[in-house]
């Protein structure tokens, strides 16, 4: 069976109730075609005349219209009978959409029509209900002025009998005066409901003609429902409307907001105008009121801000930049709450006269075998019971002449002062010092007169000298005490405890447990494996573990307390020497920890010292001209070095022994000085300064110590200081050179000046004093100014060459290199002698 059979019997696509036809398309160059269109057929359902019949019947009034609706309906079969036999299907289509269109319009116009009617009487209707109700309350009220009228001036019985006579006319005014009665009243809003049922105000409101030419999808389907929406600007307008409303109306002045202002040293203008809640443009304009070109990011000082506070009605609270510190005075606590504390002593004198063996006999220790060459170079605290059960807080200062200022922290912190003097060697250096700092510290003294087991001793020898500096003991009429003991025999130890006891009973020591701790720092270090660790003296209030406190330039959290037996212990009560764990950095030796109330707080304050520590470090100091050429044609030598210890009052110990070495030809300069193990930053310092390390207690780690092989940095490591001051000074001598010393053999005075060959001139010379020899420097004055530094080429003697001419004799010499020679000038011949140099 081929295509063209099969073709017929194939049912074209259709939809349901539609209908084929053809339609005819015709082209340029003579081209048509026929293509098979669809029609649908009109459905009867949808004839515009059979729908809208029922919708006028339920009308109320007798009267309305609506009848004529359905007799156009009737006429409707008419276009079918217009309809042409030649009609294309598009013209059918059109046709029909043409008239559905038209019919559409036709009974919304009815629609609207028919509405506007409605709406006409039912105001007509509401308007003459209004019109009667009023009406009839004014007869009503006319009637009860007229009945109240007539019950005053006519008797009672007459007033019955006309009840009686006109029943009627008495009955009718009551119903009337109940019906507009406050229970009545819902009756008359009825229509009310019915006009917002209607919704007759839609025809009134056009808020879309805009849109009115265009039509869409939506508007066609649904016309009631195809209303612009408000635009955002709109709800803007009428929201900020109704807060002005809201708010008393926008003609209304506000009432001005007085503010408190704070106001630091100095404030821009823009941070202030923020602060007073102003305008800062208002703020200019008075400052240009006040002759001050400022602009609004320009800083002005704060008497300026406090005239523009007080000029716009504001009140001023003026701040200082220290008001953020912790004030370093002391607030002093209520004497009932203050209880008794260890007393705090201090062992001073100088070097190797006991005083760490002193400390170990009174607490059965041995310190001495663990430091190096046998002296203490760190400040310890240790705590003593004595045997009546009494707590003594004991501190051990270095005796060497560089730990002055661990001396001097000492001396300030402590409450009673053991001055140890060894009997058979008197009255020191370092014992004068301690005396002085003990004076200036204004603290009790008591004198121990130490090695009395040796045969030499001689403790009254002690006590005469001591007089020499104002101290006069018990024994020669004073009101110091002492007491002759003996640190490796251990005796007279009693005696000295039994007198620390007295005197701290007289002080009657004090101190308040129960407030937030403060302490002093009496060493810092940087510990391998804990970190920053600093060892304090609690001076009052309890150190607890977990508190935030801030010490110097740095703050932390108390992360473990260790006490002088290396026991973690809780919390740390006043006079004890505990090390405390959990600083951001290492402080300094003598800084005052202070607890506050929180982490925030702290790191304030410690912020705003950090800043004060990097001005004061960078200040420069005032110069002139004159300083800056004198420091520019000065010969000075700098001797760079760089200074790591283990604590940080070794580290202020060497750095004030090295500058110490300096004089007028070299200076040691100290690059970087600071606590803890050697690092690459160290290294990579003193490699670009080229200036070797100087390592107290301390190596360095392993990443340093490939840098110093491969840099080949210099590196000196000490554990005793004068080992330390030894060496740097003869580093010093050494960069400076021998030292040359000239010494004058002879003098003599030119007679007269002769030529010597072509060029050089020969001086005749009288010697008038001393020897001039052949070889020797020589220095040519005329009229004691120096004319030429040089060395005696010829000497000779009439004609002969000699090595020397003694005084009284006359010669002739050649000078090297000058031939400026005149009758008159003194010849000057020295010799050079070269000495090695000490500091």
């Amino acid at each position: 069976m081929s295509d063209d059979d099969k073709k017929p019997a194939r049912k074209p696509l259709t939809l349901k109730g539609a209908q084929p036809g053809e339609v005819k398309q015709t082209f340029s160059h003579g081209r048509t075609n026929k293509v098979a269109v669809e029609v649908k057929r009109r459905r009867k359902l949808t004839k515009p005349g059979e729908t809208p019949a029922p919708a006028p019947a339920p009308a109320p009034e007798p009267e309305a219209t609506p009848a004529p609706a359905p007799a156009p309906a009737a006429k409707k079969p008419a276009p079918k009978k217009a309809a042409a036999p030649a009609e294309t299907p598009q013209e059918r289509v059109a046709r029909l959409q043409r008239e559905a269109e038209e019919e559409r319009l036709r009974l919304a116009e009815e629609a609207r029509k028919r509405d506007e009617e409605n709406a006409k009487k039912a105001a007509e209707e509401e308007k003459k209900r209004v019109a009667d109700n009023k009406k009839a309350e004014a007869e009503a009220a006319k009637k009860a002025k007229e009945d109240a009228k007539k019950a005053k001036d006519e008797p009672a019985p007459a007033a019955e009998e006309e009840a009686k006579a006109k029943p009627a006319e008495a009955a009718t005014p009551t119903p009337v005066a109940r019906k507009f009665t406050p229970v009545k009243r819902p009756e008359i809003k009825k229509p009310e409901r019915k006009k917002k049922e209607e919704k007759p105000a839609r025809a009134e409101e056009k808020p879309d003609k805009r849109r009115s030419g265009k039509l869409s999808v939506k508007k066609a389907l649904n016309e009631d429902e195809g209303r612009r929406a408000r635009s955002l600007a709109a709800l803007k307008r009428a929201r900020e409307k109704e807060r002005r409303l809201q708010g008393g109306g926008s003609n209304k002045p506000r009432e001005k907001q007085v503010r408190d202002v704070v106001v630091p040293e100095a404030i821009t203008v823009g941070e202030l105008a923020k602060r007073m809640g102003e305008k800062g443009a208002d703020l200019v304009k008075e400052l240009f009121n006040l002759d001050m070109m400022v602009t609004v990011n320009q800083t002005i000082d704060q008497d300026t801000a406090e005239l523009l506070v007080e000029q716009f009605g504001h009140n001023i609270q003026k701040v200082s930049e220290a008001d953020v510190d912790i004030a370093v005075e002391e607030d002093v606590d209520p004497e009932e709450t203050l209880k008794p504390r260890p007393p705090v002593v201090t062992i001073m004198g100088h070097v190797d006269h006991g005083k760490t063996s002193l400390l170990d006999a009174l607490r059965g220790a041995n310190v001495t075998k663990g430091e190096a060459g046998g002296i203490t170079q760190h400040i310890g605290s240790y705590q003593v019971k004595t045997k009546g059960g009494d707590t003594i807080t004991f501190l051990d200062t270095p005796g060497h002449a560089a730990f002055t200022q661990m001396r001097q922290r000492g001396a300030n912190i402590t409450d009673i002062v053991v001055l140890v003097v060894a009997a058979d060697d008197g009255i020191m250096p370092q014992t004068i010092e301690a005396i002085n700092h003990t004076k200036a510290a204004g603290v009790p003294m008591i004198v121990a007169i130490n090695k009395m087991d040796k045969p030499e001793a001689n403790p009254d020898n002690v006590r005469t000298r001591l007089l020499e500096h104002e101290v006069i003991v018990e024994s020669m009429s004073g009101d110091v005490q002492d007491v002759e003991i003996s640190a490796k025999a251990k005796t007279g130890l009693d005696e000295l405890l039994e007198k620390i006891a007295l005197q701290a009973e007289l002080l009657e020591l004090k101190a308040n447990p129960d407030r937030m701790a403060e302490a002093t720092v009496i060493e810092a270090q940087l510990d391998k494996g804990r970190g920053p660790v600093a060892t304090v003296l609690i001076t009052r209030g309890t150190l607890e573990r977990g508190n935030t406190f801030v010490v110097g330039t740095e703050s932390g959290r108390v992360r473990a307390i260790v006490n002088d037996q290396g026991k973690q212990i809780k919390k740390a009560g006043p006079s004890m020497p505990v090390e405390v764990l959990g600083l951001g950095g290492v402080p300094s030796a003598g800084d005052v920890l202070t607890v506050v109330e929180n982490e925030q707080r702290a790191r304030e304050v410690a912020a705003y010292r950090q800043e004060k520590a990097t001005e004061k470090r960078t200040a420069l100091a005032p110069t002139s001209f004159d300083t800056m050429f004198n420091n520019l044609a000065s010969n000075v030598i700098e001797f760079p070095v760089l200074v790591k210890a283990d604590v940080q009052g070794s580290v202020e110990a060497i750095t004030s022994a090295l500058h110490n070495l300096s004089n007028d030809e070299i200076k040691v300069r100290v690059l970087h000085a600071g606590v803890g193990a050697i690092t690459e930053s160290d290294v990579t310092l003193a490699s670009a300064s080229n200036a070797p390390i100087i390592g107290f207690n301390v190596r360095p780690n392993a990443k340093a110590r490939e840098l110093v092989k491969r840099d080949g940095v210099e590196m000196k490591y000490y554990d005793v200081i004068y080992h330390l001051t030894e060496e740097i000074a003869k580093e010093m001598a050494g960069e400076l050179g021998p030292e040359r010393i000239e010494n004058v053999v002879g003098r003599a005075a030119v007679k007269e000046v002769f030529r010597s060959g072509k060029k050089d001139k020969a001086a005749g010379l009288l010697v008038e004093e001393g020897v001039i020899r052949k070889g020797l420097h020589a220095r040519l004055t005329r009229e004691d100014v120096i004319v030429s530094a040089t060395t005696i080429a010829s000497l000779r003697r009439f004609k002969d060459d000699v090595d020397e001419v003694r005084a009284g004799l006359e010669c002739g010499v050649v000078l090297a290199d000058t031939n400026d020679i005149q009758p008159g000038d003194q010849l000057e011949v020295f010799e050079v002698e070269e000495r090695e140099r000490t500091l």
